[in-house]
């Protein structure tokens, strides 16, 4: 697809940002942001549909968003870094601002984001995060690096949150799918009721089940944090035809599912993070919260998350 164009002026000078990238095969299409490096489309070409949630404002504004530096909340909506306090909102940054395109192959999409004057104020670290989308017959494999150029010390959290649109067509309702594991599990939840921050709280969202059912009020006390499940996959299913997104989240300590609290259910999140949101009475100080690395200078790590759609 031909990308469309931004044109931005800064400090009198016109700068030209290439929007939006596609990459396509036999089975799917898939068209990235270079806002937040988000995908926001993915067509199953011999049907036409579209797999990933629409992004409609009134519902929720986003399709499948980075989450970096953090995920989550900040404890009081700041930390202190490097003795300096910095405001955070949630999730972190990544997702709010402009990556460069890198990398357009017939199945590979690549972005980069480097510390830039609109991320230090917000994080006061040097650093690399790489986003690379391949496309593999129905599968789509979504890599993201960090690197460490210079600081003594790089410490992150990082996390997926793709939305997955429902009903897959209209004939059916929230009720005919269900979360499906492979094979028994009692999802253990920590708890981050009522205002995003953990609370020292956990519970079973079930017992010994491959499922868990779909309904409309699964939500309403907002998502549910899974943790150390010993399953591979975590799919949603549509009962009746075995339609299904397969998302592979093995080698990830917390697996989220959400969707936003309108009824019926518009889409279905599954969400495999390497970090946690903060504590109510947590520490504020960056480098005494949990992280998914911590990176030496000149280090990188990379994780991935697998999607397959099947139709």
């Amino acid at each position: 697809a031909t990308p469309v164009y931004l044109t931005i002026t800064q400090n009198s000078a016109e700068v030209t940002y290439p929007m939006r990238y596609s990459i396509e095969n036999d089975t799917l299409r898939l068209t990235v942001d270079t806002h937040g490096a988000e995908a926001v489309s993915v067509i199953h070409k011999p049907t036409g549909a579209e797999l990933l949630w629409s992004g409609d404002s009134s519902v929720w504004g986003r399709h499948a968003p980075i989450l970096f530096p953090y995920t989550g909340k900040l404890t009081g909506g700041k930390m202190i870094a490097k003795g300096v306090e910095y405001a955070g909102s949630q999730h972190g940054f990544a997702r709010d601002v402009e990556h460069a395109m890198t990398r357009h192959t017939a199945d590979t999409l690549e972005f980069e984001l480097h510390a830039n004057p609109e991320t230090l104020p917000k994080w006061p670290y040097a650093f690399v995060l790489r986003s690379t989308f391949v496309l593999d017959g129905e599968t789509i494999h979504h890599t993201l690096t960090v690197e460490n150029p210079v600081e003594e010390q790089l410490r992150f959290g990082i996390g997926y949150h793709p939305a997955f649109a429902l009903p897959f067509d209209d004939r059916h309702t929230t009720e005919d799918y269900e979360i499906r594991f492979d094979g028994l599990e009692s999802p253990l939840c920590v708890s981050a009721i009522p205002n995003g921050l953990l609370n020292g709280q956990s519970y079973y969202l079930a017992r010994n089940t491959e499922t868990i059912p779909l309904t409309d009020d699964l939500f309403d006390s907002d998502s549910h944090c899974m943790v150390n499940l010993k399953t591979a996959h975590v799919s949603v299913v549509e009962k009746d035809t075995g339609r299904s997104v397969i998302c592979n989240v093995e080698g990830y300590p917390y697996v989220l599912i959400w969707s936003a609290a309108k009824k019926p259910l518009h889409f279905i999140c599954i969400e495999p993070w390497h970090s946690l949101p903060g504590e109510e009475n947590g520490p504020l100080e960056w480098e005494q919260r949990p992280c998914a690395a911590s990176l030496k200078k000149g280090e990188s790590w990379s994780t991935t998350l697998s999607t397959t759609f099947v139709r």
